[in-house]
């Protein structure tokens, strides 16, 4: 994608949404400080592009195209953390053959910053995952799996505190329910903890105790769900919270043009988002800071 198409799309695309009472129309001219959040979901192993005859997705996605987009971004602000919101592994013959070590070793060298963990991640029990998290030169965050009777114990955090700019971000990150999901013998002595719970307790220490700027949630719950029996999802987690500014989201492959904007339980705006699956899109949210460190956001999805 050239620089031109790229600024092309990007203003054809987003959209300014308010987070702190700011007014939308003079959110860049009066805003200090810029922080901006990338981010993918689901990627499922595709490491290609989609071939061109392709029936869903001609020539869309991969790898290395996201890598120049990133580069790009990165070059426009400085101040940018890409995030993953999982199930990086099963999909395509990459992880059949290679087990989970091409994805994380291409991870590495965009310069991921953190991903939580997904269901499909466990394709290859806790052994297999534990066995490719060398390559991974970044932070797998989930706050609501105990793993302390697992292999995985000690690898994990439940969030991770980022300074760019004079600003702390503050992300943690939030898993699914894994019975009925993945065997058992998979995932092993994981204990689930209840989502809600552990997201309104992470969010607090990240704004109370550690006063940051900005809360960050990485889910893999899945955006929403409309059955009898209502399983936890990013926009019922949003009108709980009390402090989480953006949630990222997994699972349910929800292709969003632009972040949803939902009401916390202290009715703030917090923002939604979930690109897709496959690599196809990569998420763009630019958070603009003034003086009081009052926030405005601009959200787009930005197709790769």
């Amino acid at each position: 994608m050239s620089r031109r198409k790229f600024i092309k799309d990007v203003t054809a695309s987003s959209t300014l949404v308010g987070l702190g009472g700011i007014p939308l129309s003079s959110c860049k001219r009066n805003s200090k400080k810029h922080i901006t959040i990338l981010h993918t979901n689901d990627v499922h192993s595709h490491i290609d592009t989609f071939p061109k005859n392709h029936s869903r997705y001609p020539n869309l996605g991969g790898m290395a195209r996201r890598a120049a987009l990133v580069d790009s971004i990165r070059k426009e602000n400085e101040n940018t953390l890409l995030f993953d919101a999982g199930d990086i592994f099963q999909g395509t013959p990459y992880f059949n053959f290679f087990g989970g070590e091409l994805e994380f070793k291409l991870m590495s060298m965009l310069k991921y910053d953190a991903a939580t963990i997904g269901n499909h991640d466990f394709d290859n029990g806790i052994s297999g995952l534990v066995a490719q998290l060398p390559h991974a030169k970044f932070e797998l965050l989930s706050a609501n799996y105990d793993f302390s009777n697992t292999l995985l114990d000690g690898f994990t955090k439940p969030y991770k505190i980022y300074t760019l700019n004079g600003l702390k971000i503050g992300v943690y990150g939030i898993g699914i329910q894994l019975k009925g999901l993945v065997t058992k013998t998979l995932y092993q002595e994981t204990v689930y903890l209840d989502p809600f719970e552990v997201a309104l307790d992470s969010e607090r220490m990240l704004k109370e105790d550690e006063k940051c700027d900005l809360v960050i949630c990485l889910s893999h719950l899945g955006y929403a769900y409309k059955s009898e029996r209502q399983k936890p999802d990013d926009l019922t987690l949003a009108k709980k919270t009390n402090h989480t500014d953006l949630i990222i989201g997994g699972h349910t492959h929800t292709f969003l043009d632009k972040p949803t904007i939902a009401r916390n339980n202290k009715d703030k705006e917090v923002l939604v988002n979930q690109v897709g699956c496959f690599g196809i899109n990569l998420g763009r949210i630019d958070f603009y800071f003034d003086d009081m460190k009052n926030t405005s956001a601009n959200g787009v999805s930005i197709t790769v």
